[in-house]
Protein backbone atom coordinates (compact mmCIF):
# COMPACT_ATOMS: atom_id res chain seq x y z
CA UNK A 1 0.00 0.00 0.00
CA UNK A 2 1.56 3.15 -1.39
CA UNK A 3 2.39 5.79 1.89
CA UNK A 4 0.07 8.20 0.78
CA UNK A 5 -2.92 6.25 1.53
CA UNK A 6 -2.02 5.34 5.40
CA UNK A 7 -2.99 7.20 8.55
CA UNK A 8 0.12 5.77 10.40
CA UNK A 9 1.52 8.98 11.54
CA UNK A 10 4.20 9.42 13.66
CA UNK A 11 3.56 12.79 16.34
CA UNK A 12 3.74 13.91 19.97
CA UNK A 13 4.80 12.38 23.31
CA UNK A 14 5.37 8.99 22.58
CA UNK A 15 6.46 6.63 25.38
CA UNK A 16 9.34 4.42 25.45
CA UNK A 17 7.76 2.12 27.85
CA UNK A 18 9.41 0.24 30.75
CA UNK A 19 8.72 -3.61 30.79
CA UNK A 20 6.58 -4.46 33.57
CA UNK A 21 7.85 -7.88 34.64
CA UNK A 22 6.04 -10.06 37.79
CA UNK A 23 8.18 -11.29 40.54
CA UNK A 24 9.05 -14.37 38.41
CA UNK A 25 10.42 -12.45 36.06
CA UNK A 26 7.33 -12.65 33.22
CA UNK A 27 5.32 -9.82 31.67
CA UNK A 28 2.94 -8.49 33.86
CA UNK A 29 -0.69 -8.13 32.27
CA UNK A 30 -1.55 -6.19 35.16
CA UNK A 31 1.62 -3.88 35.42
CA UNK A 32 1.14 -3.16 31.68
CA UNK A 33 -2.71 -2.37 32.07
CA UNK A 34 -2.02 0.08 34.93
CA UNK A 35 1.35 1.56 33.16
CA UNK A 36 -0.67 1.85 30.13
CA UNK A 37 -3.83 3.61 31.75
CA UNK A 38 -1.43 5.86 33.73
CA UNK A 39 0.36 7.39 30.22
CA UNK A 40 -3.11 7.71 28.32
CA UNK A 41 -4.99 9.44 30.78
CA UNK A 42 -1.99 11.48 31.03
CA UNK A 43 -2.16 12.72 27.19
CA UNK A 44 0.64 10.63 25.43
CA UNK A 45 0.09 9.83 21.80
CA UNK A 46 1.46 6.76 21.65
CA UNK A 47 3.00 3.58 23.64
CA UNK A 48 6.55 2.45 22.00
CA UNK A 49 7.00 -0.96 23.46
CA UNK A 50 10.46 -2.88 23.03
CA UNK A 51 12.94 -0.41 22.77
CA UNK A 52 16.04 -0.20 24.65
CA UNK A 53 13.89 1.14 27.44
CA UNK A 54 12.26 -1.76 27.65
CA UNK A 55 14.70 -4.04 27.76
CA UNK A 56 14.17 -5.63 24.41
CA UNK A 57 17.29 -7.36 24.67
CA UNK A 58 16.63 -9.73 27.64
CA UNK A 59 13.34 -10.80 26.67
CA UNK A 60 12.52 -14.07 24.78
CA UNK A 61 10.01 -14.01 21.69
CA UNK A 62 7.17 -15.02 23.57
CA UNK A 63 7.62 -12.55 26.49
CA UNK A 64 7.81 -9.92 23.70
CA UNK A 65 5.11 -11.20 21.84
CA UNK A 66 2.62 -11.18 25.05
CA UNK A 67 3.87 -7.84 26.35
CA UNK A 68 2.81 -5.89 22.28
CA UNK A 69 -0.62 -8.29 22.80
CA UNK A 70 -1.01 -6.93 26.64
CA UNK A 71 -0.27 -3.22 25.64
CA UNK A 72 -2.74 -3.60 22.90
CA UNK A 73 -4.96 -4.59 24.83
CA UNK A 74 -4.78 -2.04 27.47
CA UNK A 75 -4.49 0.56 24.64
CA UNK A 76 -8.04 0.03 23.29
CA UNK A 77 -7.50 2.01 20.25
CA UNK A 78 -6.76 4.93 22.22
CA UNK A 79 -3.57 5.26 21.18
CA UNK A 80 -1.37 3.88 18.45
CA UNK A 81 1.39 1.14 19.41
CA UNK A 82 4.55 0.06 18.16
CA UNK A 83 6.65 -2.45 19.22
CA UNK A 84 10.34 -3.21 18.45
CA UNK A 85 11.26 -6.11 16.69
CA UNK A 86 14.80 -5.32 16.14
CA UNK A 87 17.85 -7.49 16.16
CA UNK A 88 21.31 -8.76 14.33
CA UNK A 89 19.84 -10.93 11.77
CA UNK A 90 17.90 -10.24 9.08
CA UNK A 91 15.85 -13.16 8.75
CA UNK A 92 15.03 -13.19 12.48
CA UNK A 93 13.61 -9.53 12.12
CA UNK A 94 11.48 -10.66 9.48
CA UNK A 95 10.19 -13.60 11.00
CA UNK A 96 9.80 -11.49 14.22
CA UNK A 97 7.38 -8.98 12.66
CA UNK A 98 5.27 -11.39 10.87
CA UNK A 99 3.92 -12.82 14.35
CA UNK A 100 3.77 -9.32 15.66
CA UNK A 101 1.52 -8.44 13.28
CA UNK A 102 -0.95 -10.91 14.82
CA UNK A 103 -0.81 -9.02 18.31
CA UNK A 104 -2.77 -6.15 16.47
CA UNK A 105 0.41 -3.69 16.70
CA UNK A 106 0.00 -0.20 14.63
CA UNK A 107 3.79 -0.31 13.36
CA UNK A 108 7.48 -1.97 13.83
CA UNK A 109 10.28 -0.28 15.27
CA UNK A 110 13.49 -2.03 13.54
CA UNK A 111 16.82 -0.80 15.59
CA UNK A 112 20.33 -1.25 13.37
CA UNK A 113 21.83 -4.45 14.08
CA UNK A 114 24.30 -3.94 16.58
CA UNK A 115 27.46 -6.19 17.79
CA UNK A 116 28.31 -6.78 13.83
CA UNK A 117 30.19 -3.92 11.80
CA UNK A 118 28.13 -3.34 8.09
CA UNK A 119 28.12 -0.96 5.53
CA UNK A 120 25.32 1.67 4.54
CA UNK A 121 24.57 -0.48 1.48
CA UNK A 122 23.99 -3.45 3.81
CA UNK A 123 21.83 -1.82 6.46
CA UNK A 124 19.63 -0.48 3.38
CA UNK A 125 19.61 -4.26 1.98
CA UNK A 126 18.44 -5.15 5.66
CA UNK A 127 15.80 -2.24 6.08
CA UNK A 128 14.13 -3.12 2.39
CA UNK A 129 14.03 -6.61 2.96
CA UNK A 130 12.31 -6.22 6.52
CA UNK A 131 10.19 -3.59 4.99
CA UNK A 132 9.27 -5.47 1.62
CA UNK A 133 8.16 -8.43 3.99
CA UNK A 134 6.31 -6.38 6.93
CA UNK A 135 2.69 -6.72 6.55
CA UNK A 136 2.68 -3.58 9.03
CA UNK A 137 4.79 -0.30 8.62
CA UNK A 138 8.76 0.11 9.39
CA UNK A 139 10.56 2.98 11.81
CA UNK A 140 13.96 3.13 11.43
CA UNK A 141 15.44 3.28 15.17
CA UNK A 142 19.09 5.37 15.29
CA UNK A 143 21.09 4.58 18.65
CA UNK A 144 24.36 4.87 17.18
CA UNK A 145 26.08 5.15 20.86
CA UNK A 146 24.38 1.79 21.58
CA UNK A 147 24.98 0.05 18.63
CA UNK A 148 28.28 1.78 16.92
CA UNK A 149 26.03 2.02 13.59
CA UNK A 150 24.47 5.51 12.37
CA UNK A 151 21.90 5.95 9.60
CA UNK A 152 23.77 8.39 7.51
CA UNK A 153 21.52 11.09 5.66
CA UNK A 154 21.61 9.50 1.96
CA UNK A 155 20.77 6.49 3.76
CA UNK A 156 17.59 7.56 5.13
CA UNK A 157 16.92 9.37 2.01
CA UNK A 158 16.84 6.61 0.11
CA UNK A 159 15.02 4.37 2.90
CA UNK A 160 12.33 7.32 3.42
CA UNK A 161 11.13 6.67 -0.53
CA UNK A 162 10.35 2.82 0.26
CA UNK A 163 6.78 2.49 0.47
CA UNK A 164 6.24 0.84 3.82
CA UNK A 165 8.92 3.09 5.51
CA UNK A 166 7.09 5.43 7.45
CA UNK A 167 9.51 7.29 9.85
CA UNK A 168 12.38 6.79 12.37
CA UNK A 169 13.43 7.54 16.00
CA UNK A 170 16.59 9.27 15.42
CA UNK A 171 18.76 8.87 19.34
CA UNK A 172 21.85 10.36 17.86
CA UNK A 173 21.12 13.14 20.30
CA UNK A 174 23.30 15.14 16.86
CA UNK A 175 20.35 18.14 15.96
CA UNK A 176 22.63 19.01 12.59
CA UNK A 177 22.32 15.36 11.51
CA UNK A 178 18.62 15.52 12.20
CA UNK A 179 18.37 18.83 10.50
CA UNK A 180 19.97 17.32 7.20
CA UNK A 181 17.49 14.18 7.70
CA UNK A 182 14.45 16.48 7.24
CA UNK A 183 16.39 18.37 4.66
CA UNK A 184 16.23 15.25 2.83
CA UNK A 185 12.83 13.51 3.49
CA UNK A 186 9.50 14.14 2.20
CA UNK A 187 7.75 15.26 5.09
CA UNK A 188 4.40 14.74 3.78
CA UNK A 189 4.66 10.61 4.04
CA UNK A 190 7.95 10.61 6.61
CA UNK A 191 7.56 11.54 9.79
CA UNK A 192 11.14 11.97 12.38
CA UNK A 193 10.95 11.86 15.89
CA UNK A 194 13.61 12.87 18.57
CA UNK A 195 14.49 9.92 20.83
CA UNK A 196 16.95 12.36 22.89
CA UNK A 197 14.68 13.71 25.94
CA UNK A 198 16.80 16.49 26.59
CA UNK A 199 16.63 18.04 23.17
CA UNK A 200 12.61 17.31 22.83
CA UNK A 201 12.50 21.02 22.18
CA UNK A 202 15.05 21.61 20.12
CA UNK A 203 14.09 19.21 17.64
CA UNK A 204 10.64 19.99 17.44
CA UNK A 205 12.00 23.63 16.25
CA UNK A 206 13.25 21.76 13.69
CA UNK A 207 10.47 20.29 12.36
CA UNK A 208 10.57 16.98 14.23
CA UNK A 209 6.96 15.21 14.71
CA UNK A 210 7.26 14.10 18.05
CA UNK A 211 9.37 12.49 20.37
CA UNK A 212 9.94 8.89 21.37
CA UNK A 213 10.48 9.78 25.16
CA UNK A 214 11.60 7.65 28.32
CA UNK A 215 11.10 10.21 31.05
CA UNK A 216 7.54 10.45 29.98
CA UNK A 217 6.98 7.04 31.79
CA UNK A 218 7.46 9.22 34.93
CA UNK A 219 7.35 12.71 34.16
CA UNK A 220 4.13 12.22 31.60
CA UNK A 221 2.90 15.83 32.32
CA UNK A 222 5.71 17.39 31.93
CA UNK A 223 6.81 15.70 28.26
CA UNK A 224 3.05 16.15 26.75
CA UNK A 225 3.50 20.05 28.05
CA UNK A 226 6.47 20.69 26.15
CA UNK A 227 4.65 19.22 23.34
CA UNK A 228 1.34 21.18 24.21
CA UNK A 229 3.09 24.29 24.71
CA UNK A 230 5.49 23.90 21.51
CA UNK A 231 2.12 23.72 19.55
CA UNK A 232 0.61 26.75 21.16
CA UNK A 233 3.56 28.57 20.42
CA UNK A 234 4.27 29.36 24.05
CA UNK A 235 8.31 28.76 23.44
CA UNK A 236 9.05 30.03 27.30
CA UNK A 237 6.56 27.86 28.85
CA UNK A 238 7.86 24.71 27.00
CA UNK A 239 11.72 25.68 27.32
CA UNK A 240 10.95 25.82 31.40
CA UNK A 241 9.57 22.18 30.99
CA UNK A 242 12.02 21.10 28.88
CA UNK A 243 14.59 22.45 31.52
CA UNK A 244 12.16 20.93 34.50
CA UNK A 245 13.11 17.25 33.37
CA UNK A 246 16.68 17.74 33.83
CA UNK A 247 16.95 16.63 37.72
CA UNK A 248 15.12 13.54 36.88
CA UNK A 249 17.94 12.68 33.91
CA UNK A 250 20.16 13.07 36.52
CA UNK A 251 18.98 10.69 38.44
CA UNK A 252 18.90 8.25 35.76
CA UNK A 253 22.76 8.19 35.44
CA UNK A 254 22.47 6.31 38.92
CA UNK A 255 22.06 3.21 37.49
CA UNK A 256 22.39 1.05 34.67
CA UNK A 257 19.40 1.72 31.82
CA UNK A 258 16.64 0.81 33.03
CA UNK A 259 17.30 0.34 36.57
CA UNK A 260 16.57 3.75 37.82
CA UNK A 261 13.33 4.39 35.43
CA UNK A 262 11.90 1.09 36.89
CA UNK A 263 13.00 1.80 40.48
CA UNK A 264 11.16 5.23 39.77
CA UNK A 265 7.98 3.66 38.43
CA UNK A 266 7.85 1.37 41.48
CA UNK A 267 8.18 4.71 44.01
CA UNK A 268 5.54 6.26 42.31
CA UNK A 269 2.88 3.13 42.42
CA UNK A 270 3.20 1.71 39.36
CA UNK A 271 5.02 -1.37 39.78
CA UNK A 272 6.83 -2.26 36.87
CA UNK A 273 9.58 -4.86 39.37
CA UNK A 274 12.95 -5.54 38.41
CA UNK A 275 15.32 -4.96 35.45
CA UNK A 276 16.12 -8.26 33.65
CA UNK A 277 19.88 -9.31 34.27
CA UNK A 278 22.43 -8.67 33.95
CA UNK A 279 21.61 -5.00 35.30
CA UNK A 280 20.79 -4.86 38.97
CA UNK A 281 18.30 -2.70 40.32
CA UNK A 282 18.99 -0.06 42.80
CA UNK A 283 20.09 -1.33 46.11
CA UNK A 284 21.99 1.55 47.43
CA UNK A 285 19.98 3.62 50.35
CA UNK A 286 22.10 6.83 49.29
CA UNK A 287 21.08 6.73 45.86
CA UNK A 288 17.15 5.74 46.67
CA UNK A 289 17.12 8.54 48.51
CA UNK A 290 18.06 10.68 45.93
CA UNK A 291 15.72 9.48 43.74
CA UNK A 292 13.06 9.54 45.92
CA UNK A 293 14.26 13.29 46.74
CA UNK A 294 13.91 14.14 43.10
CA UNK A 295 10.75 12.25 42.61
CA UNK A 296 9.00 13.77 45.32
CA UNK A 297 9.84 18.20 43.87
CA UNK A 298 7.57 16.55 40.76
CA UNK A 299 4.60 15.63 42.64
CA UNK A 300 2.83 18.61 42.33
CA UNK A 301 3.18 18.82 38.93
CA UNK A 302 2.36 15.63 38.02
CA UNK A 303 0.14 14.42 40.51
CA UNK A 304 1.64 11.23 41.26
CA UNK A 305 2.37 9.95 45.22
CA UNK A 306 5.73 8.71 46.15
CA UNK A 307 5.55 5.95 48.45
Amino acid sequence: MPKEEKDVRLKGIITAMATPLDEKGAISEAGVAALAEHLITNGVAGLFVLGTNGEFYSLTKEQKLNLAEYTVKAAAGRVPVYAGVGGISTNEVVELAKEMATRGVDALSVITPYLIHITQEELIQHYETIADASPLPIILYNIPANTQLNIEPTTVARLAKHPNIIGMKDSSGHLDQMETYLALVKKETFDVLVGSDSRILKALQLGATGAVAATSNVLTKTDVGIYEAFLADDIEKAELLQESINAFRGVLKLGSVPAVLKEALNMIQLPVGKPCLPVQPVINTEDRAKIREVLVSYQESEGFEVK
